[in-house]
C-alpha cells in the first residue's frame, strides 16, 4: 500500500549542512522515483549556495515554508538532534512522510513525542540509522541466521578514540558534545550507530546496566560509558567507550561470539568483517561501499512509501536506541 500520493518521492531537506554534502540527500536523485525539490537552511547564502551547487530548483530559509511547498511530499530533517521534534511534529501535522537524522532525538521521551505525533497524523516516520542496509552488514546478519558461528551467545563494543578527532576538531560549532543540543556527547552521535545495528542483528535490548562519567573536563558531556546489556533473545553484550583515549589506543570493534566461531567488524570503517569458525581458516570479507552512504537505506524509504518494499529502520526501532542510550547515561544526567 503506498503511503503518499503520487508515483514519485519528492523531498524537502531541512538542514542541508554537512551530511548532505555526500552521505544523503545527494542520493535521492539516484534512487529511481526519488527527486530533491527543495532544501531549506537559516543561513540565506548558505542555502542557496547548496541549491545551486547541486541543483537544486528551490531554496527556503524558513522551515515552514518548505513544509507547506505542494510539491514537496516528503520531509528529510538533518538539523542536530535539537531540533527533531519540532520539525518532526511540523511535517507530520501537515500530513507529510518524515526521515530524521540519527539519533532520532535527545532523548527517549523526544522520540515518543514523534512517534505520537506521527501516528495522529497517520503518516510514516523513518529514522537514518544506513547501516542497517549497508551490504556488509547484510552479510553479517545473513551469516549469523545462516548458523555459521552457532548459536550467538555474546556481543563486545569496544570504542576508544582521541578527545579531538580530526573530523571534528575542525568545526566550528561542535554541537555533537554539547547535551542542549544533541542529548549528550560523542556517545550519543557514534554509539547510538553501534547499538541500532545490534538491534538490527538481534532484536531489541530488554535490560541496560551502565555507567557515564566525565574524566578529562574537556566538555559538558559525558566522555566515557562502559556498561552490559541483555536482548530480548538472549544475547548478552557490553560496551565500553572512551573518547579521550591515546592515538595508539584507538579502536573500533564490534566482536560477537558464537557457540561455534566469531565475527569481527569495525562499524564506522571499510565494508569488511573477519570470520572464524572451529576447524576453518580464517575468513577475510570485503563488499564494497556506496559513494552515498545513505543511498541504500533511502531507496528502501523510497519503496516503502511507494509501496514496493519495506524500510528496516523507523521511528519505533530508532527510538529504542534512544531508551537504551538514556539509560547507559542516566546516572551521570541525574
Amino acid at each position: 500500500m503506498k503511503k503518499i500520493t503520487g508515483n514519485k518521492v519528492q523531498w524537502g531537506v531541512i538542514g542541508v549542512g554537512n551530511v548532505c554534502e555526500k552521505k544523503s540527500a545527494p542520493a535521492m536523485n539516484l534512487v529511481a522515483n526519488s527527486q530533491l525539490v527543495a532544501v531549506m537552511r537559516r543561513d540565506e547564502e548558505k542555502v542557496r549556495d547548496y541549491a545551486q551547487r547541486h541543483g537544486v530548483p528551490k531554496w527556503y530559509t524558513d522551515a515552514q515554508a518548505l513544509v507547506n511547498d505542494p510539491e514537496v511530499n516528503a520531509i528529510y530533517i538533518a538539523t542536530p538532534p535539537q531540533m527533531h521534534l519540532p520539525y518532526t511534529q511540523m511535517a507530520a501535522l501537515a500530513g507529510k512522510p518524515v526521515y530524521v537524522e540519527k539519533p532520532m532525538a535527545r532523548n527517549f521521551d523526544e522520540c515518543k513525542a514523534m512517534i505520537e505525533t506521527c501516528e495522529q497524523s497517520k503518516v510514516p516516520l523513518y529514522v537514518a540509522y544506513y547501516r542497517r542496509a549497508l551490504p556488509h552488514f547484510l552479510q553479517i546478519k545473513k551469516l549469523m541466521w545462516q548458523g555459521a558461528i552457532g548459536d550467538v551467545r555474546t556481543v563486545h563494543i569496544n570504542l576508544k578514540q582521541v578527545l579531538q578527532p580530526e573530523v571534528v576538531a575542525q568545526l566550528d560549532n561542535n554541537w555533537r558534545i554539547d547535551p542542549k543540543i544533541s542529548g549528550g556527547g560523542y556517545f550519543f552521535d557514534l554509539a547510538s550507530h553501534q547499538l541500532d545495528l545490534l538491534d538490527f542483528f538481534f532484536g531489541p535490548i530488554e535490560k541496560v546496566q551502565g555507567f557515564a562519567v566525565n574524566q578529562a573536563k574537556a566538555y559538558e558531556a559525558e566522555d566515557l560509558v562502559v556498561g552490559s546489556f541483555i536482548f530480548e533473545n538472549g544475547v548478552v553484550g557490553t560496551g565500553n567507550w572512551c573518547f579521550t583515549a591515546s592515538k595508539s589506543a584507538e579502536v573500533d570493534e564490534i566482536t560477537i561470539y558464537g557457540s561455534k566461531g566469531k565475527i569481527c567488524f569495525e562499524t564506522f570503517g571499510k565494508g569488511e568483517f573477519i570470520l572464524e569458525k572451529d576447524g576453518e581458516d580464517r575468513q577475510h570479507f570485503e563488499l564494497e561501499l556506496p559513494y552515498h552512504i545513505q543511498q541504500p537505506l533511502i531507496k528502501s524509504v523510497v519503496e516503502d512509501l511507494l509501496g514496493l518494499g519495506t524500510c528496516p529502520s523507523t521511528g519505533y526501532s530508532g527510538a529504542r536506541t534512544n531508551r537504551v542510550m538514556d539509560e547507559f547515561v542516566k546516572s551521570f544526567y541525574r
